[in-house]
């Protein structure tokens, strides 16, 4: 990638003044962690790319937020709390770790990630923050996504669309995954834009994603978007256009794709031949035996890669066996039954969380509902492509349910007010009703009616 000196001084000058931002507002400076975690900018820089930039930004954001007021609205619901529970399961399984050395850097990772998204689900507060929050992340991976797009088109779709080198997404299996996740939260942010210029430019980036999830030649990819397309069209209401979209934009792009495309895609059905997919079933099976000799913590995270660790549980297959390739088994792998167990009840009070925010439709802003429903799309289609890929400590998906869970707070927070103001209401009401009857009978003056006026009859009590 070519890069440049005058990159760094950009680069470096903007994170200046970010961070100085965030010291007194400290959702500026998660936002600035939201945008490098999600879309790595430094990687395009010169000698930028060697800074612990993100270290720096994470340090500042912490800082800022625990000397600010906000920290003191502090509250562990649901989510938090089973985040929280999976963190320290973690750091028991890496006290455990069969090669701590190696599973160290990966444990560290994914703990940087649960406390990024801890502080999403604190700060997502109210509806600027919290769209702000969708737009880092869609805009981080729909510039890739459009780039890709527009690759496929010069080439034919001849060659592989990449993700970024060096970063979770640069392999397209995870490219072409982590586009497919961020189709429902383009669909809400067109939902939520007034101005007729945005929506068309989140529809042409809806767009431009399918094209490159197609350029990606990955098959669990070209399965999320199945996946997202029928899902979608389940529960819209418009379904015949629906269906006559997703039809006209993926018809002529798959016509376009070359016949290796289209050979590599019929091999879905055929999976038990195919040599690339039983390496993955052999990696499992691996990851599973792991789990079995260590049931309660685990073998440490990545420790399954290690040559000596897998021939132990399984010679045979550690010889065909490659990266897992899946979130679940990794997981498994790593943290054991019990670590998979709090890693897949996330997930599951995420779905119960958006799902109570859906239900309460009728007290709420439309906004959340929309997001509750477009939320839930997302982590289904990251859950169908995550099966077969290796994005456990991908901090995409990790936002979406920090973003669910800072739905549910408000919604909570809306409930208990609406309640507060509505018994305030009433007895307010009460006592208003007593000082009326009150005026109108110590002060208020009898009608009399005059010669030039016909009589009328007035009222001794108010409507």
């Amino acid at each position: 990638m070519e890069t440049s000196p005058m990159r760094d001084v950009i680069l470096i000058g903007f994170i200046a003044l970010c961070l100085a931002t965030a010291i007194r507002y400290p959702f500026a400076g998660l936002l600035t962690w939201a945008w490098f975690t999600i879309m790595t900018p430094h990687q395009a820089a010169f000698g930028a790319f060697g800074l612990p930039l993100n270290l720096i930004i994470a340090a500042v954001t912490l800082t800022g937020y625990v000397f600010s007021n906000e920290v003191s609205r502090f509250k562990i619901d649901a989510i938090t709390g089973l985040i929280l529970v999976f963190a320290g399961w973690l750091t028991l399984s890496q006290l455990f770790s069969l090669d701590p050395q190696n599973s160290e850097p990966y444990f560290e990772r994914m703990i940087k990630t649960l406390v990024f998204v801890l502080l999403c689900i604190q700060m997502a507060t109210d509806k600027l923050r919290f769209n702000a929050l969708v737009w880092t992340v869609v805009l981080g991976i729909g510039f890739f996504a459009a780039k890709g797009a527009l690759f496929t088109f010069a080439t034919f779709g001849a060659y592989r669309v990449q993700g970024l080198a060096q970063t979770v997404l640069e392999d397209n299996n995870h490219f072409g995954i982590a586009v497919a996740t961020i189709l429902p939260l383009i669909l809400y942010l067109r939902g939520q834009a007034s101005r007729l210029w945005l929506r068309r430019g989140l529809l042409a980036l809806f767009c431009l994603s399918i094209v490159a999830i197609i350029g990606t030649h990955s098959r669990g990819a070209f399965l999320a978007l199945l996946a997202f397309g029928g899902v979608f069209w389940w529960g819209s209401k418009h379904k015949v256009s629906i269906l006559a979209g997703l039809a006209l934009l993926m018809i002529p792009t798959i016509a376009f794709m070359p016949a290796k495309w289209t050979e590599r895609m019929s091999t879905i059905g055929e999976a038990t031949h195919d040599a690339s997919f039983m390496g993955r079933v052999d990696a499992w099976v691996i990851n599973y035996k792991l789990a079995k000799e260590n049931p309660f913590t685990g073998a440490g995270l990545r420790n399954s890669y290690q040559p000596e660790i897998a021939k132990e549980v399984d010679a045979e297959r550690a010889q065909r066996a490659k990266a897992a390739h899946s979130i679940y088994f990794e997981i498994l792998g790593g943290a054991g039954f019990i670590g998979l167990a709090f890693y897949l009840s996330v997930f599951t009070a995420a779905f119960i969380g958006a799902r109570r925010v859906q239900s309460a439709k009728l007290s709420l802003a439309p906004w959340k509902t929309e997001f509750a429903r477009y939320g839930q799309l997302s982590l289904m289609i990251f859950m169908v492509g995550g099966a077969s890929t290796s994005m456990e400590m991908w901090d995409g998906y990790w936002v979406v349910i920090a973003l669910i869970a800072a739905l549910t707070k408000m919604g909570q927070t809306s409930a208990d007010s609406s309640g507060s103001a509505l018994e305030r209401a009433r007895r307010m009401s009460w006592r208003q009703q007593q000082r009326i009857r009150g005026a109108l009978a110590n002060h208020a003056p009898a009608a009399r009616p005059t010669a030039s006026a016909p009589q009328r009859l007035v009222r001794s009590e108010p409507y």
